[in-house]
């Protein structure tokens, strides 16, 4: 295939040696890997729409990427077939920022750490916030509705944006960057592209919601019982604080051994260790005198009440820090233990105790040795509910064999919870298959025709989320 027409189609970089295609064709982590004819790079939104047109002309097969740090290889091509991967990382302009509307409207190339600079450059807060926040961009967090450990303060990726401009399949170029809280004119385009992982369309950029930024913010890692008293300890603190309780994390012990492990500069925060511990982080508009002030209001409530045991608070910019990272070390901890069966799910959150306790007991039953990483977002009900091997070690291979029956076990018992299977991750090909499976036929039905219709050849990122044809 000519690629040369292709070069002259839009304005940007084509690349098609292998050594520079390379670190685009495998995902982050190291699990999948695909073939490319090229990746393209425009530019414009209008460079994006017409690498489109040229695919659809070529029966190219289009893989959107923004900056390839997803975990469930949504933006790797897959290892065969005709295929093109289309890199955002071009698209780098904030196109304007309004501190009186709070708005911000960037482009899909723009890392979410710029965008948290260019709002605090304004005194404003872009509240998204996930690990990965310096490599990631806007666009691949809209195309997988990024979640982070503020969505319960400020909801997810979804319910951060106001409007999008969108490249579609067929190559032309959809502005529906409107700034308005209020729009009841029809379908919710926005809400249609948004969490599609690339298979409708490819987000060009993004009208996003900023906020004012908090005069202070306190941080606290608590000793807790049993999940139940995390639970318990939630509840009060969404009673006495309300909308400044922005965080509220559940991570096991385990976790924290493994952080402790592998992390030189971590630290225990507290004398004992304890089964569970709770990170939560207040927000005040008041200063830090009155954050500090009703943190240890909180947490002594909590201890009289025999919901925690034990608990330290933040006094500084590095304390603050110090606790936030034990949370954010967990998974290269985790990955530097070695293999991991990692689950990224959803649950109603009074349900969570229970999901713990009877998956745990039903893994031990089956695997008794393995060891179970569960840390998460329990204000928001999602939890990365990983599975390590033994401490004593076990062949990659028959870990590995492991995956299947393990992920049926814990994912059977997440739908009979109610939950889902993907909580912030997306389907991207590890889930899509399984994801099938709890699905009911009305609601396959429904996603394959807004597919047919919005890529009615099939070329957007195909085999993801939906599955194979």
């Amino acid at each position: 295939m000519e690629l040369s027409t292709l070069r002259a189609a839009f304005a940007g970089r084509l690349l098609d040696e292998p050594e520079a295609m390379a670190p685009f064709l495998t995902d982050w982590r190291r699990k999948w890997t695909g073939q490319a004819l090229a990746v393209a790079q425009p530019d414009t939104a209008e460079g994006v729409a017409a690498v489109l047109r040229w695919c659809r002309a070529h029966s190219v097969a289009v893989v959107p990427q923004g900056g390839n740090t997803g975990l469930s290889g949504g933006a790797t091509p897959p290892s065969q077939g005709r295929n093109l991967v289309l890199s955002t990382a071009r698209l780098q302009r904030i196109r304007a920022l309004d501190a009186v509307g709070h708005t911000i409207t960037a482009e899909a190339g723009v890392t979410l750490q710029q965008l948290q600079d260019a709002a605090r450059e304004a005194d404003r807060l872009f509240p998204l916030s996930l690990a990965a926040q310096g490599s990631c961009t806007i666009g691949g967090n809209l195309a997988t509705n990024a979640g982070g450990v503020q969505v319960l303060r400020y909801g997810n990726a979804r319910e951060l944006c106001l409007g999008l401009e969108v490249a579609t399949a067929d190559g032309e170029l959809w502005s529906g960057l409107r700034e308005l809280r209020k729009d009841n004119t029809g379908y919710d385009l926005r809400g249609l592209f948004i969490g599609s992982e690339g298979t409708l369309g490819v987000i060009t950029a993004a009208v996003l919601k900023l906020f004012p930024r908090p005069a202070a913010q306190v941080a606290a890692w608590v000793a807790v019982p049993t999940p139940e008293a995390a639970l318990a300890l939630l509840a009060l603190a969404q009673q006495r604080q309300a909308s400044d309780l922005t965080a509220f994390e559940l991570i096991s012990e385990t976790c924290l051994q493994l952080v402790l492990r592998h992390v030189p500069s971590a630290r225990r925060p507290l004398a004992d260790a304890a089964p569970w511990y709770v990170l939560l982080e207040l927000s005040s508009a008041e200063g830090e005198a009155a954050a500090t002030a009703a943190t240890e209001g909180l947490l002594e409530a909590a201890l009289e009440a025999g919901h925690a045991s034990d608990a330290a608070v933040s006094a500084s910019l590095a304390q603050f820090r110090s606790l936030w990272a034990l949370r954010e070390d967990i998974s290269e901890s985790q990955g530097a233990e070695g293999p991991t069966i990692k689950h990224d799910i959803a649950l109603p959150i009074a349900r969570i105790p229970a999901f713990i306790s009877a998956t745990g007991a039903a893994l031990a039953r089956h695997w008794p040795d393995l060891r179970l990483v569960v840390f998460g977002h329990l204000g928001d009900g999602n939890l990365h509910y990983n599975v390590s091997p033994p401490a004593a070690g076990m062949g990659r291979d028959a870990f590995t064999a492991l995956e299947g029956p393990v992920n049926r076990l814990v994912h059977d018992a997440v739908h009979a919870a109610g939950g889902s299977i993907s909580a912030e991750h997306g389907l991207g090909v590890l889930r899509c298959d399984e994801a099938a499976r709890y699905k009911t036929a009305v609601e396959r039905r429904l996603m394959q025709a807004v597919k047919t219709a919005l890529d009615p050849l099939n070329l957007m990122n195909p085999g993801k989320v939906l599955g194979p044809d």
